[in-house]
């Protein structure tokens, strides 16, 4: 049975309940890395260049980890998940980067994912499925099986990887927490922001709680299309929860020397500027300290509460 190394890092947090049922079902033997610590961290930035963003330094870490442990690593080529939009370029060139910067790596399975072409999801898979030597009848029923049942991701999100009890009291104050999945859902990179939250008694939100119409909806606010997917998501989802009056504040969680945070932190700064709402970036890098990142945190949830006390004050936009 072939191992098939699937990093805990990156665009997991939005794809392994289908990788994880697509490879399983051609045959395959997933093998996860485990959870990022200290460890992890630390070779990701020896075996990276250090202009690369934390969260790709941790996928370093990752793929070192798992490099002598499988037969392949899963590291797949994704230009674009909608038509007329793209990812990351870090994500686009994430197979190259690691090929060049990590030794003695197994084979890579770095397959081109690409909806702008016809059927290039599909085609992808194909192209994985051939390569595995895995006849493409088995492997077109596997993709389809794994695809259909990619619902499970909401499932999986909040049983497997968001804290319990996120909303717990409706007089409790509700907080958007913004950011890519990779900054709002690994614990060691925001060092567990989420639980800190919930443990002082704050209802927590994200864009994932949205559905996907309504953040098509909401994010056709600006002037040209949102060309990035997950920059459409984030901020039709700020939007959404601004006009909807769902929320008390937003805080947005970014890594250092990320570019597309660069625009989309003053696009929903500018947002919650509008409507008197109380905004806050956190920036993360394999530097911040947590006694910093606490201070933070509670003067904001402190200015929260004295604006609660004053109504009429809001800060300038900057």
């Amino acid at each position: 049975m072939k191992r098939i190394g699937i990093p805990r890092g990156m665009l997991y947090y939005e794809n392994y309940p289908f990788w994880k049922d697509y490879f399983e079902l051609i045959g395959c033997e997933v093998v996860l890395s485990n959870a990022t610590n200290k460890d992890i961290m630390d070779i990701g930035i020896l075996n990276s260049v250090d202009e690369a963003c934390l969260p790709v330094k941790i996928f370093h870490g990752h793929v070192s980890y798992l490099k002598d442990k499988v037969d392949y690593i899963f590291i797949p080529r994704i230009i674009s998940l909608q038509k007329r939009e793209y990812c990351c370029p870090k994500i686009l060139g994430l197979p190259a980067m690691i090929k060049n910067s990590v030794d003695d790596l197994p084979e890579i399975l770095d397959m081109v994912f690409d909806i702008h072409k016809t059927n290039g999801l599909k085609k992808g898979y194909l192209d994985i499925g051939r390569y595995l030597d895995i006849p493409d009848a088995l492997n077109i029923k596997a993709f389809k099986k794994a695809y259909y049942g990619i619902g499970k991701y909401s499932k999986w999100i909040e049983s497997e990887i968001l804290p319990k009890n996120r909303i717990s009291n409706p007089d409790n104050i509700n907080l958007l927490v913004l950011g890519h999945s990779y900054d709002v859902f690994d614990e060691f990179l925001n060092m567990d922001i989420l639980n800190k939250l919930i443990k002082i008694h704050i209802n927590i939100y994200i864009a994932e709680d949205v559905d996907n119409d309504e953040i098509e909806r909401f994010s056709k606010f600006t002037n040209k299309r949102m060309f990035w997917t997950h920059g459409r998501r984030i901020i039709g989802a700020a939007n959404y929860y601004i006009m909807n009056k769902k929320i008390d504040g937003i805080i947005y969680l970014s890594s250092f020397g990320c570019g597309l945070d660069s625009v989309l932190i003053y696009i929903v700064n500018k947002l919650a500027y509008q409507d008197k709402m109380p905004f806050m970036s956190l920036t993360f890098d394999e530097q911040t300290g947590e006694a910093g990142m606490r201070t933070r945190l509670e003067a904001f949830l402190d200015m929260m509460s004295w604006r609660d006390k004053n109504k009429s004050y809001v800060s300038t936009f900057r």
